[in-house]
This record gives C-alpha cells, sequence and structure tokens, in this order.
C-alpha cells in the first residue's frame, strides 16, 4: 500500500513538472510535403516521433525473425533443452548425495552433453560409477570431463587421485598426486591427498618433509602433526638402524628433527640403540647423560647401564645421581651392571639387593642369581633363580593349567583310544565301562612309575 501511494504521488508530481515544461516551452513542428502541410505542438510531436520510433524497432526485429526461422528455432530450442538439463542435473547431485549411485549417474551423463557446466555433470558421474563398483566406467567418465572443458587438469587430477585412494590403489594415486604438487606447490587439496597417499605407502621420509607445508597452511592440527611427525621419525630411526648401512643417515634426521622432538623419550632411546648399533657408543652416552639432565627418565637410566663406554666414568656420573634418588630401584640396578663392569662384585651384590628391596624384580633376581652363580653360592643363586620364575609368572596371562594326574592322563589318551575302549567293554560281556576304564588308568599310572624309576636310575 505505501509503495503504491508512493508512486501515485510521484506520478502526479512527474506530471505537474512536465506540464510546467510544456508551458514554458510552446514550440511548435510544421511538416510540408508539396501542398500538404502539417503542423502540431512541439510535446506532442516529440511524443509521436517516439512511438513511431518504438514501432519501427518492432517491426525490423518481427522482419529479422521472419527472415532466418531456423537458427531462432535452434536459439529456441538450445534454452530449452540447457533448462531440461540443468533439472536433471540437480536431481543427480540430489540422488548422489542420497546414495542413490545409478539414478545419479544416469542422469548426470544424460544431461552432461546440453549442461552449461559439463564438469561437474562428469565429475559428479565418475564418483558414483565409483561408488558402483564400476571403476573402468568411472575412469572413462573422467577422460570425458578432462576433454569437456579446458583446465579442468587440476580438478579431474584431484578426483582421479581420491577414486585411486578409495581402490587402495596407492602407488598410482601418488604420482598423480606428485605431478599436481609440481604445477601447485601450495594447494590445500593437493597436500591433504598427499599426506594421505604418504600414510597409506608409509613413505616416512616423505611425509616428514610435508609436515612443515601442512602447517603453514593450517591444514593440519598441532596434535595431529606432532603425532606424525613422531610417527615418521620413530619408523625412519627404526629403519635406518635395523639396515645399519650409514650411520651418518640416522645423525642426520636426528639434526633435522624438530626440537620438540628431541626431547621425546622413545625416540632418545631408539637414537641411542641407532648409535650403538653403528658403533658410536660415546656419542649415544653422551646423548643418554644429557637427556637425564634435562628430564628424569627410568627407560633412559637402565639404558645408560648397559653401554660400554667408559666404565668407571659412567660409576661416578650414575652416583652422583643416586645422591638426588636414593630409592630408585632402576638406578639401583644399574648402578649395579656398571659395578659389574668395573669387576667390583661386592658393590654390584649391595646395588642390585638395594633394588630388589625397593621393587622386587625378575630382571634383579636374575642379575642376582648369576652373580651368586659365578661367586660360588649357588644355594643362594638357586633361590634368586626360583624368585626371578616366580616373579615372572606372575606376569604371565591367567590361562587354565593341569591340577590333577587324572588330567594330564586324559590328555595323553587319544579320543579314538577311549571311544574303542568303551566298545570293547561293551562287546565283552557287559563289565562296568568305569571299571574297565578306573583299571586302565591305573596300569597307564604304573607304568609311568616305572619309567621315571627307570630314569632316574639312569640319570645316577
Amino acid at each position: 500500500m505505501r509503495k503504491l501511494i508512493l508512486l501515485v504521488v510521484l506520478g502526479l508530481a512527474l506530471g505537474a513538472l512536465f506540464g510546467q515544461l510544456m508551458m514554458a516551452v510552446p514550440g511548435y513542428w510544421l511538416v510540408r510535403v508539396g501542398d500538404t502541410s502539417f503542423q502540431t505542438s512541439f510535446w506532442f510531436g516529440l511524443v509521436i516521433l517516439l512511438a513511431g520510433f518504438l514501432v519501427l524497432h518492432f517491426v525490423l526485429r518481427l522482419l529479422v525473425h521472419l527472415l532466418h526461422p531456423v537458427s531462432n528455432f535452434k536459439t529456441w530450442n538450445g534454452r530449452a533443452r540447457n533448462r531440461n538439463a540443468m533439472k536433471r542435473t540437480v536431481r543427480g547431485l540430489v540422488a548422489l548425495a542420497e546414495g542413490r549411485w545409478k539414478k545419479a549417474e544416469k542422469s548426470l551423463v544424460k544431461a552432461a552433453d546440453d549442461s552449461s557446466t559439463p564438469l561437474v555433470n562428469y565429475l559428479s558421474a565418475a564418483l558414483a560409477a565409483h561408488y558402483q563398483g564400476r571403476f573402468d566406467q568411472a575412469d572413462t567418465l573422467l577422460k570425458r570431463a578432462h576433454l569437456s572443458t579446458e583446465g579442468a587438469d587440476t580438478a579431474v587430477g584431484l578426483m582421479q587421485a581420491q577414486l585411486l585412494l578409495d581402490r587402495q590403489q596407492y602407488e598410482e594415486a601418488l604420482a598423480i598426486l606428485a605431478r599436481l604438487d609440481r604445477q601447485l606447490p601450495n594447494h590445500p587439496q593437493v597436500l591433504k591427498q598427499l599426506k594421505q597417499a604418504y600414510l597409506s605407502v608409509s613413505d616416512w621420509d616423505g611425509l616428514r618433509r610435508l609436515m612443515p607445508r601442512l602447517g603453514a597452511q593450517q591444514l593440519i592440527s598441532r596434535e595431529e602433526r606432532d603425532q606424525l611427525e613422531q610417527r615418521a621419525y620413530r619408523e625412519l630411526i627404526v629403519r635406518e638402524a635395523r639396515e645399519g648401512t650409514d650411520i651418518e643417515k640416522v645423525r642426520g634426521l636426528w639434526a633435522d628433527m624438530p626440537d620438540h622432538l628431541r626431547g621425546n623419550i622413545e625416540l632418545i632411546v631408539l637414537y641411542a640403540e641407532a648409535l650403538v648399533r653403528g658403533g658410536q657408543e660415546p656419542i649415544a652416552e653422551r646423548l643418554l647423560r644429557h637427556s637425564l639432565k634435562e628430564g628424569w627418565d627410568s627407560r633412559l637410566v637402565l639404558r645408560y647401564g648397559l653401554l660400554d663406554v667408559d666404565a668407571a666414568r659412567q660409576l661416578v656420573t650414575a652416583e652422583k645421581w643416586l645422591q638426588e634418588r636414593p630409592n630408585d630401584p632402576d638406578l639401583l640396578l644399574t648402578l649395579g651392571r656398571l659395578s659389574l663392569r668395573n669387576a667390583y662384585w661386592g658393590k654390584a651384590q649391595e646395588y642390585f639387593e638395594a633394588s630388589q628391596r625397593q621393587r622386587p624384580s625378575g630382571v634383579v633376581c636374575a642379575e642376582l642369581a648369576r652373580l651368586y652363580a659365578n661367586l660360588g653360592e649357588h644355594n643362594k643363586s638357586q633361590l634368586f633363580y626360583r624368585q626371578s620364575v616366580e616373579l615372572l609368572d606372575k606376569s604371565l596371562p591367567s590361562l587354565p593349567q593341569p591340577r590333577e594326574d587324572k588330567d594330564v592322563l586324559a590328555e595323553k589318551t587319544p579320543s579314538h583310544a577311549r571311544s574303542k575302549g568303551k566298545d570293547d567293554g561293551k562287546a565283552a560281556g557287559g563289565q562296568p565301562q568305569e571299571a574297565k576304564s578306573g583299571a586302565a588308568a591305573e596300569k597307564a599310572s604304573a607304568a609311568e612309575k616305572t619309567e621315571k624309576k627307570a630314569d632316574e636310575k639312569k640319570s645316577a
């Protein structure tokens, strides 16, 4: 209502202005042709001239349409087909989102030729064919998508790489992504798919080099980046240490490692192991000593006790640590081992026993048993061996074990032999089956006892 009132007021204002203008400019038009003349006011003649121009324009357009009927029909038909193609494309995309792959592929392919965006149709149809397991058809549609639109290399390549990753064809996907990465070094989707491909093929070196680029683009969370970097460096150090071809590669990995990962205990231990295998024990000793100074950890202490660099200096260093941690069982175990390397048998015994008092351990019992055996104290050695086995037994899973002799006998007696005994008992005249099996068990037990006595005599 307000708009209508506004239009009326505006029309009245323009009419009043036009009336004032007509009064202010009182001109006229005079047209004379031969003896005939025509005269009218200036404003009325202007209106007639404008109307004549409009009529002439529409007449000329009508004549043009009448002179080119085929081209006009083609234009109209093309527009109609494009509208229908857009409707089919929308239906196909809806079906794709709903998971109706067959219908989506059919609608999208049928509408692709008349669509103004054939690239979208073919890429979406390829995805629908892929979800149906029709991989050859999906590849064909990707080729048609590449030919349908100029400059579609990146879009088609990304879709093809994603489909190959879904099919677990990781090497082919990685080749495509590597080519795209050379063409578009900082493309976010390329970097994301590269991460997935590197993880799939266990390319840890490629993954560790990719992490800074993902972080710079903010395409990965800090937590995930730390986890993947730690995993990549762990796998690389383990692989290089296992191959043992060039220790300098391991040292290069450690030098390239981010600072926050050099404090990771697991990586420190793995790096120390690699250095020991590569004959770089002095470097491993300095690494462990420096790491323990930065942060105490039992895994580092135990590994330090297994090094054989300078046993006397190592023992002095460890005894200084003992002043700050007098009741640390792992440090006491390490001190015992370092004392053995220095041939301090009594001191080693004291450290092992102190560690055992702080925390009973099968490893410490085994060390004590070995030490007492070499010192000639066999009774103590057997005692600690027994304790070591008992402590190890506690760490075993709880499983059923034989508790009576009849359980062992039942396991030794084959099932077909037991069933045969039952049949023989029935055929023999009806003696109770329980009595026969009991007699058989007694005979077997007696035979086992006889065999044991014979074995004891032979051993004696």
